[in-house]
């Protein structure tokens, strides 16, 4: 608890050692409206604050989101019944230190505190004591929050005339609420946006790029001229009420795909998303899935939803209409699941790492490009007799797609494994499975062995040759990584190497090793050496701190900047006690759980810099590690 009180005085961004020493920029007094009041008596209090230039102070009403917000309160008196705070306007302006529209005071301002006396307070001498929380900040810099009290004296005489009305006016009533968050620190520059989540819009592209792809499976692939050709050979058909059944018949494909969306958005609520990408049971969840779907495509078993539930979708579209339309748009897409879940279940555990709708928006493009074909082959109908037949293709395409999920499968494994420590699936044995399961498919593309869709004997063409050295040629690529080399992007994916590999003697010496979930041995080195402590805030299965760790920290340039602190990590994401304190700490201190989260503190545990997320720019990591040395 005393690491944590220590902390949490600690929250200015870019603040300095000196600051320590500087006077106190805001002064404060509680003048009251007359010094005798009787008992039962109304009377107002002015609390006066004188402000230093060139700082500000924050409102009682500036929006969440940034700074820390001013409170007024009245402490407990045994002579009073009630109070109300009034206050002031303020500026409202651009704050470049939280990047928001905020309300400030400057140079001076009175707020009033309304005081009603109990009709049986005491005679006597009374105390009274305004109590305050603020933050006081400059256009570069901001101060601690800070608790500071005033008081005054006053008489309860019951021979003393009623009090003054109180001036009131150009003032607004304040009803007291709770206390806001312990502290906000503004973390980084306003006009940068760390990479700690794709972009929406690549994503949704992504979403898209999968539907299409999903086209080409061995479910959907045939059942397209077979759909067409319904519509087109209904009696009296024209080409509008072919295009008006296409649209409905997608929009049944659409509506039911992206209600699955919307559903898990339902499910997770705003904020359970941060930590399902680390959690063991959603990512062993994912791992079953995928192996049940990968060994269905390699033809193991069949998955298929239950005749029963199909028949009767089946019998309700053919009663026509647009209703029959639409439900003939949702049997097909449940007859599809088999070959379409590895897509679905790929992109949902993708989008839980975004904002609350973005599993709906991802299923939505998912489902617009699946039923594209429908729509566009029934603006051009004569498109239809020019599509490719179904054939050996469409397995050998399935084979390949059975092997690349259960390769998919070992990700969210590999997440469980790390998260859980149990060290199973080490950075060696995963890679060595990558090689074999991407090898796989290479051999079979070849005709190395025998499964559906390929004979030993078949001659093989240039689009099996090319997909299949491709294969092949990564699997190849996969091996150094076994042996210490860092595989770039990939690093992100794949578990990190064990303490000591060569490769990461580059982020540290021997006597600068990153300490792990020891803050108290960093602050003892810190002090030892005098040295301030760099603290990453990670994660076991963050994929943006594994790439950090693998591409940004051995830089040169870096490396050497890195030289210069204590280093400590401090991982959030894991089930044990440690990391479920790591995560309190970077919570209360900076208002987060977001990883990877760097900051530098000095010795006496001040905040000096913070880094928020992933970055590729070096110069902007670089220029951190400098101010945070500075």
């Amino acid at each position: 608890m005393q690491l944590a009180s220590l902390l949490l005085a600690a929250l200015c961004a870019a603040s300095i050692p000196a600051q320590a020493q500087r006077p106190h920029p805001a002064h404060w007094r509680l003048v009251p409206s007359a010094g005798r009041v009787p008992p039962g008596a109304e009377f107002a209090t002015a609390l006066e604050l004188k402000l230093d230039e060139p700082w500000h102070m924050y409102s009682m009403t500036t929006p969440k989101g940034g700074p820390i917000i001013t409170t007024i309160v009245l402490e407990d008196n045994p002579a009073v019944a009630s109070w109300q705070i009034y206050y002031p306007p303020a500026e409202r302006k651009f704050d470049p230190n939280f990047g928001i529209e905020a309300e400030t005071y400057e140079k001076q301002a009175t707020f009033r505190i309304l005081i009603r006396l109990k009709p049986d307070a005491p005679a006597g001498g009374q105390e009274l004591v305004a109590r305050m929380r603020y933050q006081l900040c400059n256009d570069k810099e901001c101060l601690p929050p800070r608790r500071i009290t005033a008081p005054a004296q006053i008489v309860v005489d019951p021979n003393a005339p009623a009090p003054p009305a109180a001036r009131l006016e150009g003032l607004k009533l304040f009803v007291p609420a709770e206390e806001p968050p312990v502290s906000q620190t503004p973390a980084a520059p306003p006009d940068r946006k760390p990479e700690t989540a794709q972009p929406l819009g690549a994503f949704l592209l992504i979403a898209f790029g999968f539907g299409l792809a999903a086209i080409f499976t061995p479910c959907v692939f045939p059942m397209i001229p077979i759909t067409m050709t319904f519509f087109l050979n209904q009696a009296g058909s024209s080409r509008a009420q072919v295009l008006k059944q296409a649209v409905v018949f997608c929009l049944g494909i659409i509506v039911l795909f992206t209600g699955i969306g919307l559903g898990l958005s339902a499910a997770l609520g705003p904020f359970a998303v941060v930590q399902l990408g680390s959690n063991p049971w959603a990512n062993g969840f994912i791992s079953l899935v995928f192996f049940v779907f990968g060994l269905s495509l390699l033809g193991a078993f069949e998955l298929t939803i239950p005749a029963s539930l199909l028949t009767k979708l089946n019998m309700a579209s053919s009663r026509g209409g647009l209703i029959g339309t639409l439900l003939m748009g949702l049997t097909f897409t449940l007859a599809a699941f088999a070959c379409v879940g590895p897509f679905m279940g790929t992109l949902l555990a993708a989008s839980v790492t975004g904002g609350r709708l973005q599993p709906a928006l991802g299923m939505l493009a998912f489902s617009a490009a699946l039923s594209s074909p429908f729509f566009l082959l029934a603006l051009f109908p004569s498109f239809l007799k020019k599509l490719p037949k179904s054939g050996g293709w469409m397995s050998r395409l399935k084979v390949v797609l059975g092997f690349v999920i259960l390769a998919a499968m070992l990700k969210y494994l590999s997440n469980v494994d790390q998260v859980l420590q149990w060290g199973l699936l080490t950075r060696e044995r995963f890679l060595a499975l990558w090689v074999v399961l991407f090898a796989l498919p290479g051999l079979y593309l070849l005709g190395g062995f025998s499964m559906e869709g390929v004979r030993r004997d078949e001659e093989v063409k240039p689009g099996r040759l090319l997909a299949a050295a491709v294969l092949l040629g990564f699997a190849l690529s996969l091996l150094p990584g076994m042996f210490g080399v860092r595989l770039g992007e990939l690093e992100a994916y794949i578990p990190a190497p064990a303490e000591g590999a060569a490769f990461q003697s580059s982020t540290s010496t021997p006597g600068n090793r990153w300490l792990k979930n020891d803050w108290q041995a960093a602050l003892q080195r810190a002090r030892a050496e005098n040295k301030r402590i760099l603290v990453a805030f990670t994660g076991y299965a963050c994929t943006n701190c594994h790439w950090m760790k693998a591409n940004m920290f051995p830089r040169p340039e870096i490396a050497e900047a890195l030289g210069r602190f204590v280093l400590v990590e401090l991982y959030t994401d894991g089930t044990d006690a440690a990391s479920e304190a790591n995560q309190r700490r970077q919570e209360q201190i900076f208002q987060t759980v977001a990883i990877p989260f760097y900051a530098v503190f000095d010795a006496d545990e001040k905040v000096i810099a913070t880094f928020p997320g992933l970055t590729r720019n070096a110069a902007e990591f670089l220029d951190f590690l400098r101010r945070g040395a500075a």
